[in-house]
């Protein structure tokens, strides 16, 4: 009975976990992904740094929403189909909510100059939030040390940034160049 109420213990922690990071996260994925990270790695201890940076890359590469498909993939990581299926529905539950009523509600409150602002804001609170996911993952590129994990990085950012690559087309390439450096180097 024991085993089953820890086991039930952690499921509750899954969907509870991923349903308030969904519900108190406004941006997306680039958001929630480092909010994810605090939780599973640091607090709980249930994913180690470097499978985070994996499930995130799996992630972006996957259709549809990134915390969405990080968050299946650490519910998957953590306790297999099951657990995709809990922290599905704790990171989709919120959102859904929120929309539903905001919906009902929306005729009453789009032209509001206060509701504006407060957009406007929390959309300067989102990019400090990448810029911070941003860093921390670059620092985690940087800790590795190996010089052609960094180079994908630059090259990455310079394809996106300066000439505008379609991000397909840079997951795809860089994916595939640390898939050939991680075998090369004999970690694949």
């Amino acid at each position: 009975m024991e085993k089953n109420k820890s086991q039930l213990e952690i499921y509750w922690t899954l969907i509870k976990s991923t349903f308030i990071l969904s519900a108190f996260t406004i941006g997306g994925g680039y958001v929630i992904v480092p909010l994810m990270q605090k939780k599973f790695v640091e607090e709980l201890e249930w994913i180690d740094s470097e499978e985070m940076l994996d499930l995130v890359a799996i992630g972006q590469s996957m259709p549809g929403a990134l915390a969405v498909n990080t968050s299946i993939l650490i519910g998957y990581r953590i306790k297999g189909i099951p657990g995709a299926l809990v922290t599905l529905i704790g990171t989709v539950s919120p959102p859904l909510i929120i929309i539903t009523i905001i919906s009902y509600f929306y005729m009453s409150f789009r032209d509001n100059p206060i509701v504006d602002a407060l957009m406007l804001g929390m959309q300067v609170g989102v990019v400090g939030v990448i810029l911070n996911v941003v860093v921390d993952m670059a620092k985690d590129v940087f800790k590795g040390k190996d010089i052609v994990n960094i180079l994908i990085l630059i090259a990455a950012f310079i394809a996106g940034f300066i000439f505008d690559v379609n991000v397909i087309a840079i997951i795809f390439i860089a994916g595939t160049l640390g898939f050939i450096n991680n075998r090369v180097r004999g970690e694949g």
